[in-house]
C-alpha cells in the first residue's frame, strides 16, 4: 500500500466572483468525494488564502522570512488530501475524482523513509 499527496490548485482570485451556488456545489462535491473514498483518505485540509502564507528560506547566511507565497502565479495551493492506494494507477483514479473548478490537481507519491530518517510519534 502506498501513500500519496493530492495537491489542489485553484485560481483563488476567481473565487471572489464565483456565484454562491457554484461554491456550494464544489463543497458538496468534496463532501461526496470524502464519503465515497473514506477508506483511502488518510487526511487533508482546505488551506487559508495565499495572502496569509509565509515563505521561509534557509541559506548559509541564516534564515529569511517573507510574507506571501514563493511564486507569483495564478493558481495557488488551496488544499490537499493524503490518500492510500495499492498502486499508482489506483491513486491516480482517486485523484481524478477530486473537485477543482479553476485549477489543477497534482498527485505526488510519498517516499518511504529509511530507518535513519523515520520520525517516530
Amino acid at each position: 500500500m502506498g501513500t500519496y499527496l493530492v495537491l489542489i490548485y485553484d485560481d483563488e482570485k476567481r473565487f471572489a466572483d464565483t456565484p454562491r451556488e457554484v461554491m456550494a456545489d464544489m463543497h458538496a462535491r468534496h463532501v461526496a468525494f470524502i464519503a465515497n473514498n473514506k477508506g483511502a483518505i488518510v487526511g487533508g485540509a482546505q488551506l487559508a488564502t495565499s495572502d496569509t502564507t509565509t515563505t521561509i528560506r534557509q541559506a548559509e547566511g541564516g534564515v529569511t522570512v517573507t510574507d506571501g507565497t514563493f511564486l507569483e502565479t495564478k493558481e495557488v495551493l488551496g488544499g490537499y488530501y493524503v490518500i492510500e492506494a495499492p498502486d499508482y494507477d489506483q491513486a491516480l483514479a482517486l485523484a481524478k475524482q477530486v473537485p477543482s473548478v479553476y485549477g489543477a490537481i497534482e498527485l505526488w507519491p510519498q517516499r518511504v523513509p529509511s530507518d535513519d530518517l523515520r520520525i517516530e510519534a
